[in-house]
């Protein structure tokens, strides 16, 4: 009897000892990891990035704005003087006076604050027709213009799709006209009324740069004068801005 039972004690303390030993184990591993956390790894960086520390103190790049031809980027909104009368292209013609204002941020800008703020407001109402219109004719982001036609005469007509810029040694003819009043459609006006749309043109079209424009048998090459009156007003500005700033700054 007792002969069988020894190798079933020692078996008993040998699992004993196992059991232990594993709890052991056990106990090692989770002291050097702690519990609920992943195993560490090493994660190589791409060829020429920074590590995450680094990227994380690291400011954003500024968004690029549209320079104009100062090439000091945007004039800050706010500051400008001259009415939409110094930027409007006219057109005479023998019933009708045709006014033409582009509406490039690097140009309205140099408004007055209500004027500006009017010729925004007008562009922005659109936006949505516009964006589809920029879409559909595969546009980046189009040059916009607001067109108006003012009656001279009794049944004084006009043909809006005839009006044509040029510059640069091409003609722009508009891409799209988005009506803003009704009526415009019937192409045709009474004294002191007036018809005005937004028209979209291709993209290369500079408002930076001399242009003419034509329709019918008037023309204009005004937008030169016009354009050293903007970049006069350019200059001002920042002259004012930096005026301002300075009676801020403590």
């Amino acid at each position: 009897m007792s002969a069988r039972r020894v190798p079933r004690a020692a078996t008993l303390a040998s699992a004993c000892l196992c059991a232990l030993a594993s709890a052991c184990l056990c106990a090692l591993a989770s002291c050097a990891t702690p519990a609920g956390s992943a195993p560490s790894t090493t994660t190589v960086p791409a060829a020429g990035s920074a590590s995450a520390a680094t990227s994380s103190r690291t400011p954003a790049t500024p968004a690029v704005v549209t320079a104009d031809t100062n090439g000091g980027g945007l004039v800050p909104a706010g500051f400008g003087s001259l009415r939409q009368d110094d930027i409007a292209i006219k057109l005479q013609l023998a019933d009708v006076l045709v006014k033409l204002t582009p509406l490039d941020e690097s140009v309205i800008r140099t408004l007055s604050p209500d004027s500006y703020r009017a010729l925004r407001e007008l562009a922005e109402s659109r936006r949505d027709a516009i964006t589809r219109l920029v879409s559909q004719h595969g546009l980046l982001r189009g040059s916009l213009w607001y067109v108006s036609f003012y009656g001279l005469a009794p049944e004084a007509r006009f043909s809006p799709l005839e009006l044509t810029i040029s510059s640069g040694g091409r003609d722009y003819r508009p891409a799209d006209v988005l009506p803003l009043s009704t009526g415009f459609g019937n192409q045709r006006l009474q004294p002191r009324e007036t018809q005005s749309a937004l028209y979209l043109f291709d993209d290369a079209l500079d408002v930076n740069q001399p242009l003419t424009v034509s329709l019918s048998t008037a023309q204009s090459a005004s937008w030169a004068t016009a354009l050293r009156a903007i970049e006069r007003e350019r200059a001002l500005i920042r002259s004012r801005a930096a005026q301002q700033r300075g009676a801020t700054t403590p």
